[in-house]
C-alpha cells in the first residue's frame, strides 16, 4: 500500500514532457499576444515595457543561447568523436565521409526548404509592415568551384570558431582529433580537456533547452502582440511547411544515406 502510494505521488507530481511544454507555450503566448493586440490600448508600458522589452529580451536571448551552444558543441564533440575513432586511416575514412555528409546534407536542406516554400507560400497574407526588418548587405561577388574547396580550410582556425564557419570548424575539430588519437599518452591532458569542454556544452545544451518553452512563450506573444489575428494562418502554414521539411530530410534524405553508407 505504501509502495503504490509513492508510486502515484512520484507519477503526479512527473511534468510534462519538453515537446509538450513547448506546444503548451507556443498556444499561450499566441493567446497572450492576441490580447495584447486588441484589447490593451497602447501605451508605454505595453509597447516598450511588454512587448518591446520583457518579451523581445527574453526572446532574443533564447535565441541566442541557442547560437552560443552550436560552435563549442560542434567543436568538442567532432575532436571527442575523433580521438576515439583512434586509427589514422579510418580516421580519414570516417573524415572525408563527415564532410561530404554534411555538404550534401546542406544541399539537400537548402532544396527541400526552398521546394516547400515555393509549395506552400507560408508568409502568404502576413502583412510585413508590422514586422521589423533588418537591412541585408547583397554580394555579386561570384565564387569559384576552386576558391569554395579551399574555403573549406581555415586561414585562422579562431577566426572560424569565432565567425561561425561551420565547415572550417568540422575540419579543424577533425585535424585535432587525428593528432591527439596519434599522440596519445603525450596529449592526454588536452584530451581529456576537449572530452571535459563535450560533457559541460551537453550538459549546457540540456540547461539551454530546459529553457525553451518560456523563450517559444515570449517570441510567439511579440509576434502576436503585433499582428494579432492576421499572424494565426501564416503561422499554422509555416509549421506545417517545418514539419514537412523535416519529415522529408530525416524520413527521406537521411534514410537513403543511411542505406548507402
Amino acid at each position: 500500500m505504501v509502495r503504490n502510494r509513492k508510486e502515484t505521488t512520484e507519477k503526479s507530481k512527473k511534468k510534462p514532457g519538453l515537446s509538450t511544454q513547448i506546444f503548451i507555450a507556443l498556444l499561450a503566448g499566441a493567446l497572450l499576444g492576441v490580447v495584447i493586440h486588441y484589447w490593451i490600448p497602447s501605451s508605454y508600458i505595453k509597447d516598450t515595457v511588454i512587448v518591446e522589452g520583457v518579451l523581445y529580451v527574453i526572446g532574443q536571448g533564447f535565441i541566442r543561447l541557442m547560437q552560443m551552444l552550436v560552435v563549442p558543441l560542434v567543436f568538442c564533440s567532432l575532436i571527442c568523436g575523433a580521438t576515439a575513432i583512434g586509427d589514422s586511416k579510418t580516421l580519414g575514412k570516417v573524415g572525408v565521409k563527415i564532410i561530404g555528409f554534411y555538404i550534401f546534407t546542406t544541399m539537400m536542406a537548402v532544396a527541400v526548404a526552398l521546394g516547400i516554400g515555393l509549395l506552400i507560400k507560408p508568409g502568404m497574407g502576413l502583412d510585413m509592415s508590422q514586422i521589423q526588418t533588418a537591412e541585408v548587405a547583397a554580394s555579386s561577388d561570384s565564387v569559384s568551384f576552386a576558391e569554395t574547396l579551399l574555403n573549406i580550410i581555415p586561414k585562422n582556425p579562431i577566426g572560424a570558431l569565432a565567425n561561425g564557419e561551420m565547415l572550417q570548424v568540422i575540419v579543424f575539430a577533425l585535424i585535432v582529433g587525428v593528432i591527439l588519437a596519434k599522440l596519445q599518452d603525450k596529449t592526454q591532458l588536452v584530451t581529456n580537456f576537449f572530452q571535459q569542454g563535450n560533457d559541460i556544452m551537453m550538459e549546457m545544451t540540456m540547461m539551454v533547452m530546459g529553457l525553451a518553452p518560456i523563450g517559444v512563450f515570449c517570441l510567439i506573444a511579440k509576434t502576436f502582440a503585433g499582428l494579432g489575428f492576421s499572424a494565426m494562418v501564416p503561422m499554422f502554414k509555416y509549421m506545417g511547411a517545418v514539419l514537412l521539411a523535416l519529415v522529408i530530410q530525416c524520413c527521406g534524405v537521411y534514410q537513403i544515406l543511411l542505406a548507402l553508407l
